[in-house]
């Protein structure tokens, strides 16, 4: 569930990160008047859950408010790789001295986070910096080394970004354990003779596990900007729209996730990601097939089962019926294996449909998929 950065903004200044002041909306008219509030000068964001916006032109500075409501008519209904612009985040500009990247991600094997930061002196660096790549504790009060050693008194010299551990690092630690992200990342700056570090981009995307956590954002945060992943989340799928025509259904997800990497190395691209679970009813094969199939890049389709506790002849039988409700335009190739594998391929063998195919090895099904989406 990834949050726009105004929401992502709300979050770093809830738990103490500084924030410059912006206001959002959806009206070149209102930029005007927020503009003349933010002091006139004022960067103009595009909201879209996407990166590339500068280069695409969805960050702009405008020198007064009257450029600001040109530059946001400019940019609101703007497409930004396939994302439409619907609202706009006016933000007060800042000097920046120098750029940071700090960014969480939940590392499984360690059961932590797994923090990295970087440095980089202009945005527009073609270069990419070294990355500092560490764990470190996420503290949830005052972290240990905020405070002077017994007996040894804070420096007066300090600078002031050091003395308030809440606008740093710390900060980013007491938002990713307070909101279940899976991962979390802010572009700060650090303006000298005011000792300030700010939170000038933010990225977060929280756990999909812990959506019932998230109604503060509404409609607005947990929403699918692809309208195939909107429908595919309201009948109860687990499916991720990808850039293929190739698509692909399968039961679990470790599964589904070699059979993407093995259509790739067949010389095609995986167009989803599917995983229907440990159950293949007619009504889940339905339901996957109209999906993927209302995918127009979408040339092949390839069913990939191994049958353990739903047994392959149950997934035989939920395709057949499946294929009664759902009109097959595109090739459908299945491979079956695992309990019962052999009487789901006789079930298949018997209906006898002219655009299902099958294959008894996850390579040779890869493959054929693969050769029907590149003839068509």
């Amino acid at each position: 569930m990834d949050l726009y950065e105004h929401q992502a903004r709300q979050l770093f200044e809830d738990h103490g990160i500084l924030v410059p002041r912006a206001e959002v909306t959806a009206s070149s008219k209102e930029a005007r008047e927020i503009a003349r509030r933010l002091g006139g000068r004022v960067v103009v964001k595009a909201q879209v859950k996407t990166g590339g916006r500068g280069k695409a032109g969805g960050v702009r500075l405008a020198a007064d408010p009257a450029a600001a409501e040109l530059t946001a008519r400019q940019i609101l209904g703007m497409d930004i790789k396939g994302h439409t612009v619907g609202t706009v985040m006016l933000a007060q500009p800042v000097d920046i001295d120098a750029e940071f990247y700090v960014s969480y991600v939940l590392d499984r094997a360690a059961g932590a986070s797994s923090p990295s930061r970087r440095r980089r002196a202009a945005w527009r660096s073609r270069r990419s910096p070294p990355v500092d790549r560490r764990r470190w504790p996420v503290y949830t009060s005052t972290p240990p080394r905020a405070s002077p050693r017994p007996g040894r008194p804070r420096s007066p010299r300090r600078p002031a970004c050091r003395r308030r551990p809440s606008t740093s690092s710390y900060g980013c630690g007491r938002c990713w354990s307070a909101r279940t992200p899976s991962s979390s990342r802010s572009t700060r700056s650090y303006g000298p003779g005011r000792g300030q570090i700010l939170a000038l981009d933010g990225k977060v995307t929280l756990d999909d596990n812990a959506r019932f956590r998230q109604a503060r954002w509404g409609g607005e945060g947990t929403g699918h900007d692809d309208p195939l992943e909107a429908v595919a989340a309201a009948k109860g799928l687990n499916y991720v729209k990808l850039d293929g025509e190739v698509g692909i259904i399968g039961n679990g997800a470790g599964l589904v996730m070699s059979t993407l990497d093995v259509v790739a190395g067949c010389g095609a691209r995986p167009a989803n990601f599917l995983d229907i679970g440990g159950g293949a009813s007619a009504q889940i094969m339905a339901d996957g097939l109209s999906v993927i199939l209302s995918d127009p890049a979408v040339k092949s389709v390839f069913v990939n089962v191994f049958g353990g506790i739903t047994a392959c002849d149950a997934v035989a039988d939920g395709i057949v019926r499946a294929l009664e409700t759902v009109q097959l335009t595109k090739p459908l190739v299945v491979r079956l294996d695992g309990n019962n594998a052999a009487r789901g391929r006789a079930i298949l063998d018997g209906h006898a449909h002219p655009l299902v195919q099958q294959a008894t090895t996850m390579d040779g099904a890869a493959r054929r998929a693969a050769d029907l989406a590149n003839a068509r």
